[in-house]
């Protein structure tokens, strides 16, 4: 599991005089699957950049019910908009696989922001990344059928995680796709049986990528296409 800030894409981005600053001011921090790093309605109180491992942010409803609307990895950071002024959680940020991320304190993450316009655009442009990603899961929930949804979800934990074995739960599961569980376990082995993925006791393991973008949805590319580079 790597620790070092430079995995993470955005912080690679930085100038170095900015990304030393910021260094200063942070520190390494282990994530545990099932970890809730802010709720919703509450005042974000760090801001994360994952350097391993991905964080869902989850839309809560008044019933206790819950569905993923996008997903950080090392490609991002989580509650950066806390840089720009006082900021409240809409969506709860829950540690979906377990890694690694560089924190920051919001006040002293907000005096960067104030110094460093580098740090401040990076807020932004991540911020309008996460609000296409939501958009497109939406409109995904919406119109595609569960077992493209669940494709296309391996696909992009791939991409952020890394390929390497993924240890979730059906309730997990189910949460992120906003199905039932059984639902979760009818796709999960009938995907199995063709060959693409291995799923036992909660840990899933892509065997044939290329087949399993065959059967994901279009919002998998189209994720990619909003993707920071």
């Amino acid at each position: 599991m790597s620790r070092n800030p430079l995995d993470n894409k955005l912080l690679a981005s930085l100038p170095r005089l900015d990304f030393d600053a910021l260094i200063q001011r942070s520190a390494v921090i282990e994530l545990s699957q099932g970890t809730i790093v802010c709720e919703a309605g509450d005042e974000a109180s760090e801001i994360l950049f994952p350097i391993s491992g991905m964080i869902s942010l989850v839309v809560v409803m008044k019933s206790g019910k819950a569905i993923e609307t996008a997903t950080v990895g090392k490609e991002g950071v989580v509650s950066a908009m806390a840089g720009l002024g006082i900021y409240v959680s809409q969506v709860r940020a829950v540690v979906q696989i377990s890694g690694s991320a560089l924190r920051v304190h919001a006040a002293p993450f907000r005096k960067l922001v104030a110094a460093s316009p580098s740090i401040g655009d990076l807020c932004i442009r991540y911020n309008e990344t996460l609000l296409a990603q939501a958009r497109i899961t939406t409109a995904c929930n919406a119109l595609h059928a569960v077992e493209a949804r669940f494709c296309r979800w391996l696909l992009q934990t791939g991409d952020r995680a890394g390929p390497e074995k993924i240890t979730l739960t059906q309730e997990f599961l189910s949460e992120i796709l906003g199905v039932r569980r059984t639902s979760v376990t009818d796709v999960a082995r009938r995907i199995s049986e063709a060959g693409i993925i291995t799923y036992s006791r909660g840990v899933i393991t892509v065997l044939d990528r290329k087949r399993l973008k065959e059967l994901s949805c279009e919002c998998y590319e189209t994720m990619r296409e909003q993707a920071p580079t």
